[in-house]
């Protein structure tokens, strides 16, 4: 298993965590991960990495060992925020290489329209976005989170770390053992009471009242210009967010052909989780399209 190394940075106010793996002189491969995850979550991809790579990977506001914003709610555009500040902290100067799965491939994939000079590449790892929205759905949302501003949900402390473990696998019946236990240590810790607890900001779980609107992201895509590798898994659960499965598909692909320069691929026997369950075969995919020349 290959080292890593952790860095406190300050981020608008924030103390981020950021976790390193390689060498300080090799090129750069930024890697963001999803809701409720942390960085770590990236070590056996990054162990199956052939090449030399310094990997870096930070928690996500509230998430792991960053601190949580001490809001009673968090907004998407933050996270687009801080991976500026962190793009600008660790490579100034010229595009990166940027990786991102699930929330983290959303946030990426926007940045990259945003901010288009700033990526050179892009692996977008299942990062789909939500289901479209309509506008009259606004008055319900707001409704509803402004009932669980009133109660503020908490996070279910597990009695052991072995019960982690089990949590872990229950989400993801491919996970194996040796996984599921070097997982458990990073996505959780053990509190004064001796009970372990998800390192997530229950903020987190707020509904989200400001609808996600999908034909603004998906302006923003369209500004992208990094080459795009868009990489899903077979047996994705990711579909639950769009309806029915031939629906979803549908969208899906009509979101993809906002990119100018994707290349997509599915990786077998796998879920979502799919940098979990099949590190070796996705690490083969990220290598040759990071290694492919422009123009």
């Amino acid at each position: 298993m290959k080292p890593s190394r952790s860095e406190f940075i300050p981020v608008r106010g924030l103390q981020y965590h950021v976790r390193h793996w390689g060498s300080e002189g090799a090129p750069k491969l930024f890697m963001t991960h999803g809701w409720m995850d942390v960085s770590a979550s990236f070590q056996f991809v990054v162990d199956c990495l052939q090449d030399d790579w310094h990997v870096i990977a930070p928690d996500w506001r509230g998430f792991g060992m960053t601190e949580n914003s001490g809001a009673d709610c968090y907004w998407f555009p933050d996270y687009l925020g801080d991976l500026d500040a962190i793009l600008q902290h660790y490579s100034p100067e010229g595009p990166v290489n940027l990786l991102g799965h699930s929330m983290g491939g959303n946030v990426s994939c926007v940045y990259a329209g945003v901010r288009p000079e700033r990526v050179a590449k892009l692996v977008n790892l299942e990062g789909f976005g939500m289901g479209a929205t309509r506008p009259e759905q606004a008055p319900q949302r707001y409704a509803k989170w402004l009932d669980e501003l009133r109660t503020p949900s908490g996070m279910r402390p597990y009695a052991s770390r072995e019960d982690v473990i089990k949590r872990l696998q229950k989400n993801n019946p491919r996970l194996t053992n040796a996984r599921a236990d070097f997982l458990s240590r990073y996505w959780a810790a053990e509190n004064a009471q001796g009970e372990w607890v998800i390192l997530g900001d229950p903020a987190h779980k707020l509904t989200n009242p400001v609808l996600y609107r999908i034909e603004e992201i998906l302006a923003c895509w369209e500004r992208i210009v990094a080459p795009v590798l868009w990489v899903e898994a077979d047996d994705t659960t990711v579909w639950r967010l769009m309806g029915a499965k031939d629906a979803a598909r549908a969208e899906i692909d009509r979101r993809i052909k906002y990119l100018r320069d994707v290349t997509t691929a599915i990786i077998t026997d796998a879920s979502h989780m799919l940098h979990h369950d099949q590190p070796e075969a996705l690490a083969v995919l990220i290598e040759q399209f990071l290694r492919q020349k422009q123009g």
